[in-house]
């Protein structure tokens, strides 16, 4: 969950598109990096804060960004094989217009970003990225996201998410979202009600269509990507609940570059005044994930 460092199975390219990819991912499994190029978002450049970003990346007059384009729908490869889209895209694209920047997003192994960030390969990393400690001791980090686990059912379907015993619940196989709904069912089980049957699956798409189908009853998985699946869907699954256990995602800059860091800030602020923070998240159904005042290297 949230981009830790465990394996993920990769969906292929028409499913990645069509659905998710599991939120218990990291990194790709390729070696060799490619870029790719998306549609931007409308943004307004800001000339005061354009006028604060530092003068060696004003000369460069770009970003170039490492990303692990395997996790919709952060950030993955659209149905043409080559053009990274996706909110974290479309949102970080933004950001480079209020900075009067272009992009340039080359794909790379997840584990292999933030190193990059580190030896100056990559001016930003943009990948989802959990903010942590341990992340904060390589780089500065950004906030700009929050995330957790949600649950979605079929429409009008009275699942209780404190309450599913008895319900037949579909999970991603080796995701925190499966030791979640274990653990839901034991105390089930102790209270003297009726076990969950708890339908793993290997990808998240297979999850979300039992769903659908009414194999299931309910499903839960990373709060953006049962957003996105919603979304998807058209109307046919709706969010259950609240989001819980959430955690910040961040943008992450070299460890030298603080005052780019709070330029970054002060830009993602900007586009929460000026709604296209908001359009772009509801563009991609994960505006449940909104945060209001974003912060560099923020504590947990």
């Amino acid at each position: 969950m949230f981009r830790s460092h465990s394996s993920r199975a990769i969906l292929g390219l028409a499913a990645a598109a069509a659905l998710t990819l599991s939120a218990a991912a990291c990194g790709s499994e390729s070696d060799e990096t490619s870029t790719g190029t998306a549609s931007l978002p409308s943004a307004s450049a800001d000339t005061a804060l354009a006028a604060k970003v530092p003068a060696d990346i004003k000369a460069a007059g770009k970003l170039v960004i490492g990303t692990d384009s395997t996790y919709a729908p952060s950030e993955f490869i659209d149905t043409d094989g080559k053009s990274i889209v996706g909110f974290d895209v479309d949102l970080f694209n933004a950001v480079g217009q209020k900075l009067g920047l272009t992009t340039e997003w080359q794909t790379a192994k997840f584990d292999s970003i933030i190193p990059g960030v580190g030896s100056g390969k990559y001016t930003v990393g943009v990948s989802s990225f959990t903010i942590n400690a341990d992340r904060m001791k390589e780089v500065n980090m950004i906030s700009y996201f929050s995330a957790g686990t949600q649950w979605a059912a079929k429409t009008g379907a009275t699942v209780n998410p404190d309450d599913a015993c008895g319900k037949k619940i579909a999970v991603q196989t080796a995701t925190v979202q499966a030791d979640d709904i274990a653990a839901r069912s034991k105390k089930c089980v102790e209270a003297g009600k009726a076990k969950i049957t708890v339908d793993q699956y290997q990808a998240q798409s297979d999850a979300t269509n039992a769903v659908v189908t009414g194999k299931d009853d309910a499903m839960l998985a990373d709060s953006p990507v049962t957003a996105y699946a919603v979304k998807q869907t058209g109307g046919q699954l709706a969010l259950l609940g609240d989001i819980y256990d959430s955690a910040p995602y961040g943008y992450a800059v070299g460890k030298s570059q603080t005052e780019f860091a709070n330029v970054i800030a002060e830009a993602v602020k900007a586009l929460i005044a000026d709604g296209t923070y908001k359009s772009i998240l509801d563009k991609w159904g994960v505006g449940a994930g909104a945060i209001g005042a974003p912060a560099v290297n923020p504590q947990a």
